[in-house]
């Protein structure tokens, strides 16, 4: 067996930049205008240096931080999180990124809580300001063990778990509350065929599910007749993402019932995050597949999700590290739960390292290829510019073709580009 280097830490560096939204982007009940895009960078004994890159998303992170601050302020918050991160990235040597990871969470998450003065901060919050460190941290492991592809990347103990090689990956489409009606009929034209569905619309639950239903209702008429070659019938397929605004199992049910009586119930692949955190309640009598997401962020709160009911899981290496993000795909690969992987709007490069996460997983039921979700083509304002900083931009499997990314042998022999050096984002911390 291939012996690994012990890696130390010995500098390290960070910057930021701002990247506004085309309009605010709203979820979880609140809007963001701009992503904050962190580049961090990290430099071993031996003088191989990497860097790694995030999307800040305080929303997603911890939504009651987030409406209690400016949005500048909570970024900043997070970001000077990374900056602890990369203070404790030092203090120890390590053999693989898990390793890190599993030493460092505990200290970041007491340094989050006292940073923010915020005692019930949420983990995703602390995961999300870990990502371009993680990030780092493997493109390190890749440089000092002479890896030259994702799929050597994998630690023996995750490699079955990741061991599929889908050649095809469906785009969900997300469609966020104040999206133009005719913004959704041009994606079905262009061959989008899962249409991820915002719910959870600001207000309570009555004002919620009475604007979420009403939108279905638009959504649905606007595509019910939209053929695609992708799926057994024939017709396209919903997502939604509440994102945890369902208070009650009863609530989503009147929202299912709805989706019934207008045609739409059985054209839904899965409910992501439909309720709160807290929310003990068994689903496994909800006739579709119900999902977690930003609820899962171990392996006993993925458990606790599974025994409740739940019948798929959404990765997020762009979110939560792909270090844990391994972890959780080992636990659902055992128990048979499919995966999709979930978008954090975030820029493209992320995007080619979560697609390799995306084709390593068992192909998702009811399309038999990959699932993925990416927006930030239709989010961000200068969407064109960030693209011209990844290192393969215009290569073929970077764009979006029918609603699929297409991975050819050239996208699996790069790993989609991510060992390569971005320009850009080097000059950003040489200034």
């Amino acid at each position: 067996m291939k012996k690994y280097k012990t890696i130390q830490i010995a500098k390290t560096d960070s910057n930021f930049e701002r990247e506004p939204l085309i309009r605010p982007f709203g979820f979880k009940g609140a809007y963001l205008t701009e992503l904050w895009q962190i580049i961090t960078r990290l430099t071993s004994t031996s003088g191989i240096t990497c860097i790694g890159l995030s999307t800040q998303s305080v929303l997603y992170g911890d939504a009651d931080l987030f409406v209690k601050n400016t949005e500048a302020a909570g970024n900043t918050l997070m970001y000077a999180l990374t900056n602890k991160a990369l203070e404790l990235v030092k203090e120890r040597p390590f053999n693989n990124p898990i390793e890190l990871v599993e030493a460092m969470l505990p200290k970041l998450l007491l340094a989050g809580k006292q940073l923010t003065n915020k005692s019930d901060l949420h983990i995703n919050f602390s995961l999300n300001s870990l990502v371009s460190v993680d990030h780092a941290a493997w493109l390190l492991y890749a440089a000092e063990n002479n890896i030259s592809t994702f799929r050597e990347l994998i630690p023996e103990d995750y490699k079955t778990a990741l061991s599929a090689q889908n050649d095809k990956l469906a785009v969900m489409f997300q469609i966020p509350y104040g999206m133009p009606l005719e913004d959704i009929k041009s994606a079905a034209q262009q061959g989008y065929f899962v249409f991820k569905i915002k719910t959870g619309f600001p207000g309570n639950q009555e004002t919620m599910l009475k604007n979420d239903v009403d939108r279905l209702t638009q959504i649905h008429d606007a595509l019910k007749d939209v053929r695609t070659p992708y799926t057994s019938n024939g017709k396209i397929l919903y997502t939604m993402d509440a994102n945890g605004r369902y208070e009650r199992k009863e609530t989503l049910l009147r929202y299912l019932q709805h989706a019934e009586k207008i045609g739409a119930l059985t054209q839904i692949l899965f409910y992501e995050e439909p309720f709160p955190e807290r929310n003990d309640e068994l689903v496994s009598d909800i006739e579709i597949r119900i999902a977690g997401d930003e609820s899962i962020y171990d392996e006993k709160s993925a458990l606790k999700r599974l025994e409740q009911g739940y019948q798929a899981i959404v990765l997020k290496g762009i979110a939560k590290t792909l270090s844990l993000s391994m972890k959780i795909a080992k636990l659902a690969r055992e128990r048979n739960i499919p995966c999709s992987c979930s978008d954090l709007t975030v820029n493209p490069i992320l995007i080619d390292w979560h697609k390799n996460l995306a084709c390593s997983v068992a192909p998702f039921p009811g399309i038999n290829m990959g699932l993925i979700e990416t927006n930030g083509d239709m989010n961000y304002l200068n969407w064109d510019q960030l693209c011209s900083y990844h290192p393969a931009n215009k290569a073929v499997w970077t764009n979006i073709n029918e609603g699929t990314f297409h991975l050819n042998q050239d996208f699996h022999m790069r790993s989609g580009g991510i060992f390569e050096m971005s320009k850009h984002y080097e000059e950003v911390l040489s200034n």
